[in-house]
């Protein structure tokens, strides 16, 4: 890090809640397509986010959510009813937290810690909750304010302005490559979290540091 770090700010779904927690449930609804299914909502789920960004035609995240599930069934030629499909949207209001991410939280408590996401104000308060870590953050800032979707500069400023402080001051982190480097070209101070040693994209940015766990910031 070149400068000093005044707080810290993370993405949400995939660097402190696992999205792909609900395979369980979607596992136990539709027996062998747990896991396609809940790697195919969440694939859906990001683009539908860049496109609707990208066609200045804003849905909220939850909405999003559901096009996504929606989606995701119909191609798996998963016969989801109405009652199975809001079972499933509910999983997203409990997912659970990665096993490094309170010890990391913990490590970075003398900073403001806070979360910048695309997930409306209602999913953030119920996974947060969901999580007992109520307590741990400054502010939790959605995208709902703004009404577009990361990687848009507009989503960056939020924090800026939430904190107070210059892009440079601020650290952030992300398990997502795009979000990482979105922020890293806002000017950030950036670490992708890469948990799975995947391979950086080719986006002509890229994020200041890189780590394989919360815990090691």
């Amino acid at each position: 890090m070149t400068n000093e770090i005044g707080a810290w700010v993370f993405d949400a779904y995939g660097t402190l809640f696992d999205p792909l927690s609900v395979r369980a449930a979607a596992e136990a609804m539709f027996p062998g397509k747990g896991e396609a299914l809940s790697r195919l909502w969440r694939a859906r789920q990001l683009e539908y986010t860049w496109l609707r960004a990208l066609m200045n035609r804003y849905a909220d995240f939850w909405q999003v959510t559901r096009d996504a599930l929606t989606f995701a069934c119909r191609s798996l030629e998963i016969e989801c009813e109405w009652i199975q499909q809001e079972e499933l949207m509910q999983e997203y209001l409990r997912l659970e937290i990665y096993p490094d991410v309170r010890d990391g939280l913990n490590h970075l408590q003398g900073h403001p810690l806070v979360i910048l996401s695309n997930g409306t104000p209602e999913m953030l308060e119920y996974v947060v909750a969901h999580n007992r870590l109520d307590r741990t953050f400054a502010a939790v800032l959605s995208v709902d304010k703004v009404k577009t979707y990361k990687p848009s500069p507009c989503v960056y400023q939020m924090a800026v302005e939430q904190l107070h402080l210059p892009p440079n001051q601020i650290g952030f982190v992300s398990s997502n490559y795009w979000d990482a480097v979105g922020a890293t070209a806002f000017g950030y101070q950036t670490v992708w979290l890469n948990r799975s040693g995947a391979k950086p994209e080719e986006l002509g940015v890229s994020p200041g540091s890189t780590v394989m766990a919360l815990n090691q910031i």
